[in-house]
């Protein structure tokens, strides 16, 4: 297995990983970004988010995805979005090294913190990122607007 950073040509299998995330998150028909959008966004002059994907003989098992954010009180952030390994590929430590390339890249890029949620029910994750040494906050509440929300509020 290898890791290596994301490219164009994967973004098909990138997509797929989302979808197959949605599905295990319970909200399969979530998922509205296209290959397309995947291209535009990450791969522009100003790319908005980043790459790392798993490989092996097969293709791509696994990604995550990241991106930078900015705390007023810590300063620079990265935010990983999504972690995901195929689930006939789960186990093989492909996860694993996918996390700890994203800690690797947060030292490299002189972060102040990595963030990222995870579900109240997923137990084995937050485990794991416990074991790992982050902190699991449970008192902060996470507050999303989607496209109706904003036109609702515009017109408020």
């Amino acid at each position: 297995m290898k890791i290596r950073k994301g490219t164009p040509n994967d973004m098909q299998a990138v997509l797929e990983l989302i979808v197959e995330l949605a599905v295990f998150e319970k909200s399969p028909n979530a998922v509205i970004v296209t290959k397309e959008d995947l291209i535009r966004d990450g791969f522009s002059s100003t790319p908005l988010f980043y790459t790392f994907v798993a490989e092996n003989e097969e293709g791509v098992i696994g990604i995550a995805l990241y991106y930078y954010r900015y705390s007023t009180w810590k300063g620079k952030t990265l935010h990983l979005e999504d972690l995901v390994v195929k689930e006939r590929s789960r186990g093989t430590g492909a996860g694993f090294a996918l996390y700890r390339e994203i800690i690797k890249q947060a030292k490299i890029d002189k972060v102040r913190r990595v963030e990222w949620n995870v579900l109240d029910w997923n137990e084995n994750a937050i485990a794991f990122y416990e074991k790992s040494g982050a902190k699991v906050l449970k008192d902060w509440y996470v507050v999303q607007m989607d496209e109706v929300g904003i036109d609702n509020f515009i017109k408020f």
